[in-house]
């Protein structure tokens, strides 16, 4: 019996959809298989969805999937011939709890997206240490603000001058702690298993336990780790309570990880400002409080966007196709108990 791979990553966002290269260099790779390529519009905005009508009935039978995260249709039409999935998203808590026990191994893509988001890290980062949310402001009034530059309104600080805190220090908040450290920051962190260690340079890594610690000791909290049972609504308005006055909030993993109303009231107690490309509800409802603080700067989600998305992903695909024909253990995996 022939064995099936079916490619599920026809996104409707174009930046998202794969190349016919990439497809070509699949199939090339699975030769032998019967692979199906999906053209109907894969959802590329969450962590998979139901599933398009053609990619349920494409995963009938399927042994390897590669989507979106791990849809609820292609999950039951796979049921019982599927054995590995692969997204090309981040996250994928949402796929999980129905492939328990099941004998699938799911790998992610955390490692391809982890660049371009500490990218916008150290943007967002900058945006405020410079004062550029005043700057904007003023420029849309074509109000010429230098005096609030320079008579203490607004006192610019100097990036090596702030300490970095990251709440989860895998591939994304690894790549976010290397640029901290190389900007002169200094760095620490918390993560679930922090006998993994951290990036040389940090000055500490603790377990979640210490996250209250690691708030106090941060002018600026960076929030990386996967949102799971364990890191719901983790950065609470106790933990916003123990930052410093006039401290940066950065959350580029899941909204349900930052509770938003203790935030709003953070903001009012003082804290410098937050950052934020993903939100408990998305897209953010228009009458949300975030949109119009002038010390919030909002992304819709995209913090992981880059045009060099398919050559990284291609190459993880590839890689993890090659291990998987011999028999080898694939790279990032998924904890299906973790949830990441």
């Amino acid at each position: 019996m022939t064995r099936r791979l079916v490619v599920d990553l026809a996104a409707a966002r174009p930046l998202w959809r794969i190349p016919d290269r990439a497809a070509a260099a699949i199939v090339s790779a699975a030769q032998g298989w019967d692979v199906i390529r999906v053209q109907g519009p894969a959802d590329s905005d969450g962590d998979g969805g139901s599933g398009s009508p053609a990619a349920v009935a494409a995963a009938r039978g399927a042994e390897v999937y590669l989507g979106f995260g791990v849809p609820s249709g292609v999950r039951e039409a796979s049921r019982g011939t599927l054995r590995w999935a692969h997204t090309a998203t981040a996250g994928v808590a949402p796929s999980l709890g129905a492939l328990r026990g099941q004998g699938v191994t799911v790998t992610n893509s955390a490692g391809v997206h982890a660049e371009p988001m500490a990218d916008w890290v150290v943007a967002a980062v900058a945006h405020f240490a410079r004062g550029f949310d005043y700057a904007v402001r003023a420029q849309a009034e074509a109000r010429w603000a230098k005096d609030h530059f320079t008579d203490g309104s607004v006192v610019p600080v100097e990036l090596k001058d702030l300490r970095m805190g990251i709440f989860g220090l895998g591939g994304i908040g690894a790549a976010v702690a290397r640029r901290g450290l190389a900007l002169g920051m200094r760095v620490a962190g918390v993560r679930r298993r922090p006998e993994r260690g951290a990036p040389a340079g940090v000055a500490w890594v603790a377990g979640f336990e210490a996250l209250e610690r690691l708030a106090a000791e941060s002018d600026v909290l960076v929030i990386t780790t996967p949102r799971t049972p364990d890191t719901e609504h983790a950065v609470n308005a106790r933990v916003l309570g123990r930052l410093p006055a006039g401290a940066l909030v950065v959350n580029v993993s899941r909204g349900g990880i930052l509770d938003e109303e203790a935030l709003l009231a953070a903001l009012g107690r003082g804290l410098r400002g937050a950052a934020l490309d993903v939100f408990a509800t998305e897209p953010l409802p228009p009458e949300h409080p975030l949109w119009g603080h002038p010390r919030v700067l909002l992304t819709p989600h995209v913090s992981a966007v880059t045009g060099g998305f398919w050559d990284r992903e291609l190459a993880l695909i590839l890689d993890n196709l090659r291990r998987y024909l011999g028999g080898q253990p694939l790279t990032n995996v998924v904890d299906l108990e973790a949830g990441y």
